[in-house]
């Protein structure tokens, strides 16, 4: 038998309806944006592998790094001790991120750095003794699949069957063109009640719910309303952290800062699991006390692993080279023309981008994650050598750093023939609008 016959005989994959899915592709070999199968095919990694591989697969020199921090500790309890990785990666951190952020708190991925920030803010007001319990967010939101983090997502086919069990949470509109203003209201409403313990949102980009994007203006009015009604604001960027929007974080785009913020995915260029969740001073000395009960009850076995720091610190040295930040200003500089040479196409009907981030919504009568359209593009991803894993009849593409324009016109190329299939399923012209995220 072969890797994937193997596979399905042991494996549950992910987000997959293992009764009817093709067999999984087996990569055995990564290098830069591209992978390598058992059966000698190489596919463009237009992903990044669900959004984290930031500089390439197989990296040398994060491989070195990590080989090094191998050899000398492995793993430690964080509870009680420390290590250089773990500290020296929470000083960096700090160094680029928003403004009056002062403390890491270290977990294992992206839901549970949203749980963190979801119990800090919630005990943040109990230990103030201050009756705040709810949660603002944005009604087609994706913050994780732990309880917590399904709690304040959207409610949708992928958590129905735990919605009695998923706390109460006060959703608003997206802010996206034409709904700034009821947005606002909302949140003003909701605000005056007095009630409200956080607002936590994807700045910019809302990934899983379709590539949504909304402007940075909008959000800032947001935040400060927040911050007038004493409500905190956590940014979950663990989508949109370390370049994707073009800047090192979507909060840079704003002149309002968060309370805490969650990190994952790029936080070690793609190489392992490690979440961060940082935070203001005052949220940390609300913790301090006397009092035992006030403490934040919250850890993981493999909390700040000192491997993974590693990556992540060697993440960081890559990052912040000159070499990638001309990359990723040039990435959005292709995406940007490319978008611009398809935005009117009868089949197209939106295309959004910032930064390295491209989304193309196909018309298909209705968007849903479950269109049919959605098997079919992928498929035509798959046979074309591109890596591309469609929310529905919205296809995206946030590729690693060190993409070529080679690799990145095969892309596009496979996205133009996509349209194509969109093209050959209908005859009836482009809609004035449609209803959007059933």
């Amino acid at each position: 038998m072969n890797l994937a016959e193997r596979d399905q005989h042991i494996i549950w994959h992910p987000y997959t309806q293992m009764k009817t899915a093709a067999l999984p592709v087996p990569i055995v070999r990564g290098e830069g944006a591209l992978l390598f199968s058992e059966d000698g095919k190489t596919y463009i990694d237009a992903v990044a592998s669900w959004w984290v591989n930031l500089h390439g697969h197989a990296h040398p020199y994060i491989a070195e790094k990590v080989a090094e921090q191998l050899r000398t500790l492995e793993h430690v309890i964080f509870a009680g001790f420390t290590h250089e990785p773990a500290v020296t990666f929470a000083e960096r951190l700090l160094q680029i991120l928003p403004a009056g952020q002062s403390r890491i708190f270290y977990s294992d991925n992206g839901s549970t750095a949203v749980e963190v920030a979801i119990k800090m803010a919630i005990q943040y007001w109990n230990n103030l003794d201050t009756p705040k319990k709810k949660i603002i967010a944005f009604r087609d939101s994706y913050h994780g699949d732990t309880f917590g983090a399904m709690s304040v997502s959207a409610r949708s086919a992928f958590t129905a069957p735990f919605w009695p069990f998923l706390f109460e949470v006060e959703f608003i509109d997206v802010p996206t063109a034409g709904k700034e203003e009821e947005s606002i209201k909302q949140l003003e409403k909701l605000a005056a009640q007095g009630d409200i313990a956080a607002f936590i949102y994807e700045p910019l980009v809302l990934g899983t719910g379709g590539m949504i994007m909304y402007k940075p203006e909008v959000l800032d009015k947001l935040m400060a309303i927040c911050q007038q009604h004493g409500i905190l604001n956590i940014a979950d960027e663990v989508m949109t952290g370390f370049g994707r929007t073009g800047r090192t974080f979507a909060t840079d785009y704003l002149q309002q800062k968060p309370d805490m913020v969650c990190l994952s995915k790029g936080l070690t260029g793609g190489t392992m699991a490690l979440g961060a969740t940082s935070c203001n001073e005052k949220i940390y000395e609300a913790f301090l006390h006397d009092d035992r009960s006030k403490t934040l009850f919250h850890g993981h076995s493999y909390t700040a692993n000192p491997v993974a720091c590693a990556a992540g610190l060697a993440s960081l040295d890559l990052l912040l080279q000159p070499e990638t930040q001309e990359s990723i200003n040039h990435i959005a500089q292709r995406h940007a023309a490319f978008a611009a040479s398809i935005k009117d196409l009868p089949q197209v009907l939106e295309v959004r981008q910032q930064g390295t981030i491209l989304a193309i919504e196909f018309y298909d009568g209705a968007t849903s994650y479950f269109s049919d359209l959605r098997d079919t593009l992928y498929s035509f991803g798959l046979d074309n050598g591109v890596i591309l894993r469609p929310l529905g009849n919205i296809i995206y593409v946030i590729p690693p750093y060190c993409i070529t324009d080679a690799q990145l016109d095969q892309v596009y190329q496979t996205l133009k023939g996509m349209q194509e299939i969109v093209a050959g399923k209908r005859q009836h012209p482009r809609p004035d609008s449609i209803m959007l995220h059933d």
